[in-house]
């Protein structure tokens, strides 16, 4: 899924992320996730994990509140937030008569104020970009004045079968949220590639032969959509001046780094062993450590990547603008 880059640019005005403060080691998971020691030994040596945030006593509004304030604070005077959009990996977050999104939105003041609110999750962890290009489809389709959406992100880790993804992953807590509008002042999305491997749809149903299957092409797959769109933002893989991905694990980021050819330190890994993987939410959490770290270069390109059980790739292409107001 691409558009021409004649269209009205969609622009991330402000993007925040949040973390709880408990934080925890994998070990101390083992018990509640059925893990062995020698099974945890293989998340830290191989996968590159150690420490994530976890606090089931956190409220899920609680988690998305502060990104999501902090982001909206970006909208200028005269400015209206016309979409909100909560994209989410797991499909069921809360009791089935609780729509987060309007509950977002009530939280955030916007009842009332002619702001539609509606989920997402059918791209899993790919659905936080994917929302930012529906949201932008949404203002172009529109083509209001002031016109802006709010991308909001987060969810926890709240079962076992949800926090542990076997042979991959251990899941962990973090919100963020995105202010975005068209041909504004902050980062420009150049482009966004998507592809979806249906045959993998019943990821905990597949069987050990498709999972080998799944984890030989992993690499190539997700080099596929990141060429994609490259090619389709105009710029090389060589332009793209760092890599920023979901914080899966170390071992399945060694091996994309292998078939795209690149030197390992244009891909961040830095949070995984300190967040582990966030559900959607990873993108984003590395891109305000980059931000508040002084890494992102005015001008230069980025390259967002995720993938999504069940099986969605996703790469979006931003340019950085540091005089916007994406921080």
């Amino acid at each position: 899924m691409s558009h021409p880059t004649t269209d009205r640019r969609i622009t991330l005005e402000r993007i925040e992320s949040y973390l709880p403060e408990r934080s925890v080691r994998i070990e101390e998971l083992g018990e509640r996730l059925g893990l062995r020691r020698a099974e945890l030994g293989v998340f830290r040596k191989f996968y590159g994990l150690d420490t994530l945030r976890f606090d089931p006593g956190l409220p899920l509004l609680d988690l998305l509140r502060p990104a999501a304030r902090s982001a909206l604070a970006a909208l200028p005077e005269g400015g209206r937030v016309d979409y909100l959009a909560y994209a989410h990996t797991t499909q069921a977050v809360a009791p089935a008569d609780v729509d987060i999104a309007q509950v977002v939105g009530e939280d955030l003041g916007l009842t009332g104020t002619g702001t539609e609110a509606f989920g997402l999750s059918h791209q899993a962890c790919v659905s936080s970009l994917g929302a930012i290009e529906v949201l932008g489809e949404l203002l172009r389709a529109e083509g209001a004045e002031d016109a802006y959406a709010l991308m909001v992100t987060g969810e926890q880790a709240y079962s076992p079968i949800v926090q542990h993804v076997p042979n991959t992953s251990i899941m962990a807590d973090a919100a963020a949220s995105c202010l975005i509008t068209l041909d504004g002042d902050g980062d420009v999305v150049r482009s966004f590639a998507t592809r979806t491997l249906g045959e993998y749809a019943q990821w905990l149903e597949l069987t050990a032969e498709q999972n080998t299957e799944f984890g030989e092409q992993y690499g190539s797959r997700i080099a596929e959509v990141i060429h994609q769109a490259v090619e389709e933002a105009g710029v090389t893989l060589d332009e793209i001046d760092l890599v920023i991905p979901h914080n899966v694990n170390k071992l399945a980021w060694r091996q994309t780094i292998k078939e795209l050819g690149v030197a390992p330190e244009k891909v961040f890994l830095d949070n995984i062993p300190r967040y582990s993987h966030t559900f959607a939410s990873d993108v984003f959490v590395n891109y305000t450590t980059l931000r508040d770290d002084g890494r992102l270069v005015d001008g230069a390109h980025y390259l967002l990547v995720s993938v999504g059980l069940g099986a969605t790739f996703g790469a979006m292409v931003i340019t950085h603008r540091a005089g916007g107001d994406a921080r």
